[in-house]
């Protein structure tokens, strides 16, 4: 036999599950669901809605062993693309991208990218305020080990006006991404100096002390540049990491003089982008 519940105590109960209901769909509604495939799954993330810029995010999480490729992907392997043209009240998205990590490619070269997983914060900027902002994407990448297997992928997810259960970890990607930074800038590892040895090579002068792993990266004016990963000489002067790489890949007709190179640094705690104009 079952003992009545009393008005008061049903009530409470009523709201309690209301409420957990509530969370539910709260948290339902922060992410889409997985889109798998053999090695890797791919799906969105929303934050909190305030205004009309929005962040929201990518989320990459990769089998063990399999890695998936930066903006530039080094040596080999194929970049990310998004198509985002079928969002509703979208005026424009922008990618940002963590700081990589360079892996052997297996052909005598490097390649830069992601393994395990990495969360791409999105910069959304609605065309309305007052209206919902539905986040449509089209998701091309590569996933690579001894081979590597080109994905597709579709995902979709509304933004909500309610504070987000995504807001931290898409917090922590945005600190991961490299904060722009001017050569010369006081920081623990930076960029002291770049100039030209020759017409074929360019040198760069790190200054960081304390760091022992530094790694530096570069990329053109436009996205058909594909300059080779600069590399560390040995022997530079103390407390300087001297990195060269030579002025190769550039696309036909391109000049190098005046070209504004974008250098991404990766040392310590933290990662840094400067430009650097050829002279």
């Amino acid at each position: 036999m079952n003992a009545p519940v009393p008005a008061r105590a049903a009530i409470g109960l009523a709201a309690t599950l209301l409420t957990a209901c509530l969370v539910g769909v709260a948290k339902a509604e922060d992410a889409s669901p997985w889109q798998r495939d053999a090695h890797s799954a791919v799906r969105l993330l929303a934050g909190s809605r305030s205004g009309n810029v929005l962040l929201g995010g990518i989320a990459i999480q990769l089998e063990p062993g399999w890695k998936t490729y930066w903006r530039m992907p080094g040596d080999s392997g194929v970049p990310p693309r998004f198509d985002f043209s079928k969002s509703d009240n979208v005026e424009t998205v922008t990618v940002l991208w963590p700081a990589p990590a360079k892996f052997d490619d297996g052909a005598g070269g490097f390649s830069l990218g992601y393994k395990k997983q990495v969360l791409l914060p999105l910069r959304i900027v609605a065309k309305n305020n007052d209206k919902p902002v539905t986040l449509r994407a089209h998701i091309s990448y590569a996933v690579c080990d001894k081979l590597c297997i080109p994905v597709e992928a579709a995902s979709e997810l509304t933004f909500a006006s309610v504070a987000s259960t995504e807001d931290g970890n898409l917090a922590a990607a945005l600190d991961a991404v490299p904060k722009p930074a001017n050569i010369g800038d006081p920081l623990p590892v930076t960029i002291r100096n770049v100039r030209r040895d020759g017409d074929k090579n360019v040198l760069v002068d790190v200054g960081a002390a304390e760091a022992k792993e530094v790694s530096l990266f570069v990329e053109g004016p436009t996205p058909d540049w594909a300059l080779p990963i600069p590399r560390l000489l040995e022997g530079g002067p103390p407390g300087i990491k001297r990195f060269v790489f030579e002025l190769d890949g550039l696309p036909p007709g391109a000049k190098a003089d005046g070209a504004v190179l974008k250098l991404t640094l990766v040392g310590g705690e933290r990662a840094h982008e400067f430009n650097a104009t050829l002279n």
